[in-house]
């Protein structure tokens, strides 16, 4: 079983499933607390759970005569709803404070200086052009702003770094969560972010450590867990995921979530992109990825992320209404919104507000974070019997 990994829908023929493959799948919808021992042999089972049993697990009262779900006292695996609140989404505004002009070859990205995609290099914007996006931001409804600068690392930017700082203090003074992308840090330059308030910093290892060479040759997957380390040591939150459409295959998406749940402790946020595809890049022609592989991408994030906030990031705008309710009823939790990503669409205020009132959302509260909310014996009331 450990196997096998699906790129479509789960089909025609009955699966053969092990009974080590149902403890597993038994064990992990009925934890209690994260875990960092994963194996990709775990997760490559729960991946490829039948869909629908997946993504029930990962966040609903589930079926307590599913033989594949019951633990032997009558309850399945609760687990987004163990953790979270599952009408409360997080609200995340992006903005770019330095455009194009990257000297990486991020093959996806319109900001590399080696592409030519038409987007013109900018320099940072000033302090004070910030600190309005944020007000704006939160007065639409975010919670948390994020930055994000196009270029490789923080060396020789100290000008650079000290207006960083004076953005970070700034938003955090509004009482919003504040996050930022940076490329490369070190430990010095972590904890000088940290002393400015930082609430988060996002890098992310995009695809599996053995897709990766195929997507980005500049920087390399150690690189990339690196500055994981020294965000994580320097006592940042860390916000990492990936990208998915790359012409990755399942096996790498499952690669991806198992290089985040065996790191020291668990991201405080997975972002879970999907490949926007930019004319003049090397993915430029990339077909988009099936909406089965992003929901069952998401909800195996869920089971083996339980405390992670899951967020619908890049290419959102593609992903229908009732699909994006799908991902959240699958366990994602929290949304890019505003007026666009860093040089992409997004979903805009006034439309997630109208939505998000229809389905019975509200947005996340600033500095909200999981917690164990009912152990399963509570959760019984909740138990749908069929």
């Amino acid at each position: 079983m450990a196997d096998i990994a699906f790129d479509g829908p789960i089909a025609q023929a009955p699966i053969t499933r092990s009974a080590s493959d149902s403890t597993t799948f038994r064990e992990a919808v009925g934890a209690m607390k994260p875990r960092s021992d994963w194996t990709k042999e775990e997760i490559a089972t729960i991946y490829n759970v039948p869909l629908m049993r997946l993504a029930f697990a990962a966040v609903s009262p589930t079926v307590r005569r599913d033989p594949l779900l019951d633990l032997g006292h009558g309850l399945g695996g609760i687990v987004h709803r163990r953790f979270h609140d599952p009408s409360s989404i997080q609200m995340c505004t992006l903005l770019s404070i330095k455009t194009g002009g990257c000297s990486e070859d991020c093959s996806y990205c319109a900001q590399s200086s080696r592409y030519n995609t038409g987007l013109k290099a900018s320099k940072m914007v000033t302090v004070d052009s910030v600190l309005a996006a944020a007000r704006t931001a939160k007065e639409n409804g975010s919670t948390r702003f994020c930055m994000g600068a196009a270029w490789r690392d923080m060396r020789g930017r100290k000008t650079n770094l000290r207006n960083v700082k004076e953005m970070v203090n700034g938003v955090r003074a509004m009482g919003m969560e504040v996050c930022v992308t940076l490329g490369m840090i070190d430990r010095a330059q972590a904890d000088e972010l940290k002393l400015a308030g930082l609430t988060a910093y996002n890098h992310n290892v995009d695809t599996s450590r053995d897709f990766y060479p195929s997507v980005i040759t500049t920087r390399t997957y150690e690189e990339r867990l690196e500055t994981i380390k020294n965000v994580r040591e320097a006592g940042i939150n860390v916000c990492t995921g990936g990208i998915l459409g790359l012409g990755e295959r399942a096996s790498d998406r499952i690669g991806l979530i198992y290089t985040v749940s065996t790191l020291p402790s668990h991201p405080e946020s997975f972002p879970v992109n999907t490949l926007v595809p930019i004319k003049g890049t090397p993915l430029g022609d990339n077909k988009p990825v099936p909406f089965d592989a992003v929901l069952r991408t998401v909800a195996t994030a869920r089971i083996v992320l339980p405390h992670t906030i899951i967020r619908l990031a890049a290419g959102r705008t593609t992903l229908s209404e009732e699909q994006q309710m799908l991902c959240f009823m699958a366990g994602a939790n929290a949304v890019f919104t505003g007026e666009k990503m860093l040089t992409t669409a997004c979903n805009g205020w006034d439309e997630d507000k109208e939505v998000f009132e229809k389905w019975g959302l509200q947005p996340m509260p600033s500095f909200q974070r999981a917690e164990l909310r009912e152990r399963p014996e509570a959760q019984m009331a909740d138990m749908v019997v069929v």
